[in-house]
């Protein structure tokens, strides 16, 4: 697969293109994030580089399929330049602030058993190109973007070096200038990865999907708990607590009878002890197939009600995106086609 012009800051955009003056690159980064997609209509280079570059493809992926829901969510599948398919999304709140929830991996390969990208298996890593090509596409359609959740199809620590780099060329001020503090990457829970993130020193925020503070019950629902116990889990976390000084958020899947009850409010708040964390709860969003009942309204309202009379700072995250399996765990191209019956389906 050859290099991504998406996937470049402006100095490599200058190299890689054998370009001269170096400036050159700086003007074409420019161009790219303005959502320009043809060398042509790049004006302020010279006649002959338009010329000589107008052959070069800018954006190697493309929109397949675009679904927008009554909430004011938008789910786009894009065709990448290998045939295989990811979804992205776009979440629009009740401020009117849009965020861009982008994949980092097609498909995924740690296997959570509530979530539709599990049952796609890993098909294989982004490049970083990819990743900011899902924000392009994005923010053509549906205007300017103010943050980013790393929280689409797969294990952003699994893929931490091309995520990494994404971030690098989304934060330019040259191009997106989208501020560290308004990116956030989530993760199923590597540890060692969660160090690294910390020892970049970029102050982008952390998400956990923690799922449940029981060791049983978590290693249940996530093989990755099989690997990466609750006591390891929970020391990469203050490890980049004390590095980043940021609280960490909790993402709690709330599944009816399974990690609903007052002893896995009580387990979460033995876990969350000395960390500074926001713990949210996601009622979980139905996927047929899966063997999970989705909690009402009375449950999770209680189970909220337990958290904050342990001193647990909660939020819960409202429905959006279902009407168009947008949702969280929702995200799935099965069959490596947007034209399978089951694309994206939930």
């Amino acid at each position: 697969m050859k290099p991504l012009l998406t996937g470049m800051l402006p100095k490599e955009l200058s190299q890689y293109l054998n370009i001269k003056p170096s400036f050159r690159g700086n003007q074409i980064f420019e161009w790219i994030h303005r959502g320009i997609t043809s060398f042509t209509d790049m004006t302020n280079l010279p006649l002959e580089l338009r010329e000589t570059l107008k052959e070069k493809t800018i954006l190697t992926s493309e929109v397949s399929k675009e679904e927008l829901s009554d909430d004011g969510t938008a789910k786009i599948t894009l065709k990448l330049q290998d045939n295989s398919y990811i979804e992205s999304v776009l979440l629009v709140d009740e401020n009117e602030r849009k965020t861009a929830c982008l994949s980092s991996q097609a498909g995924c390969a740690m296997g959570c058993t509530f979530c539709k990208t599990a049952t796609m298996g890993l098909i294989r890593n982004l490049d970083a190109g990819e990743i900011v090509e899902q924000f392009l596409h994005l923010q053509s359609r549906y205007g300017n973007i103010s943050n980013i959740v790393f929280m689409g199809m797969g294990e952003p620590m699994a893929n931490l070096t091309e995520v990494m780099k994404s971030i690098e060329i989304l934060h330019h001020p040259k191009g997106q200038n989208i501020g560290h503090r308004r990116i956030t990457v989530s993760t199923s829970g590597i540890t060692e990865k969660i160090k690294e993130l910390a020892d970049t020193g970029i102050p982008v925020r952390l998400a956990v999907s923690l799922i449940s503070a029981d060791e049983k019950i978590r290693a249940e629902l996530m093989p990755v708990a099989g690997k990466e116990t609750l006591k390891n889990l929970k020391a990469s976390l203050v490890y980049f607590q004390e590095k980043a000084k940021k609280r960490i958020t909790m993402e709690y899947v709330l599944m009816a009878g399974i990690n609903d009850k007052r002893e896995d409010a009580i387990k979460l708040r033995h876990f969350t002890h000395n960390l500074k964390t926001i713990v949210n709860i996601i009622p979980w969003n139905p996927v047929d197939d899966l063997p999970y009942r989705e909690p009402d309204d009375k449950t999770v309202e209680s189970f909220i009600t337990m958290l904050e009379e342990l001193s647990i700072t909660v939020t819960k995250r409202y429905r959006k995106g279902r009407s168009v399996n947008g949702a969280c765990g929702q995200l799935a191209v099965l069959q490596n086609s947007p034209d399978s019956p089951d694309s994206g389906r939930a």
